[in-house]
């Protein structure tokens, strides 16, 4: 059994749930999102909280997918979703002018990347990106996509992470050191 998908999510003030088919539509006070999932995945909503059921065990898995899906939907048309991306390395920093984020990763060029509409991109220092946004996926892909232009390396410190990721520093060459 499923222990996520068991689970209740609660509907806070002004957060609408609507389910036509297999899309599923939650709109509150900063927007409205939509999602498809399993049509043998039985939504109710009882006591203003969402409830997943399913008849057949083999959707154990998706029962609790589901349910995730759509708790993010409802924090992300509540709170929204917000991820902080460090840049770390010597001359590394951006800043966004209209709606293009330009970095200076230490190129020849500097890079620049469009923001999508239902995005908000900052730089509230040089070194700091914080991407914003209603849908989780959509944040933590523009966050990923940042990263790829220079990503995290462990033997200097360089490149771009997620502000509060475990990072793994590793020893450069011993060979050679100490001896005349």
């Amino acid at each position: 059994m499923s222990r996520i998908g068991n689970k209740p999510i609660k509907l806070e003030n002004g957060v609408t749930f609507l389910r036509e088919g297999n899309v599923v539509s939650v709109s509150g006070p900063k927007g409205t999102l939509k999602q498809v999932i399993d049509k043998n995945i039985s939504t109710e909503v009882k006591d203003n909280e969402i409830h997943f059921t399913y008849t057949n065990p083999e959707l154990n898995a998706k029962q609790g997918l589901a349910r995730a899906l759509v708790n993010n939907m409802v924090i992300g048309v509540t709170k929204g979703w917000s991820k902080k991306l460090i840049i770390a390395g010597v001359g590394y920093k951006a800043s966004v002018s209209g709606k293009k984020i330009v970095m200076s990763l230490g190129l020849s060029h500097q890079v620049e990347m469009e923001i999508p509409e239902d995005l908000q991109v900052s730089c509230p220092s040089a070194t700091e990106i914080v991407v914003s946004g209603l849908d989780k996926q959509r944040v933590g892909q523009f966050c990923a996509n940042i990263m790829k232009k220079r990503p995290y390396e462990p033997y200097h410190g360089y490149g771009i992470h997620v502000d509060g990721a475990r990072l793994i520093r590793k020893v450069g060459k011993a060979a050679g050191k100490g001896k005349k």
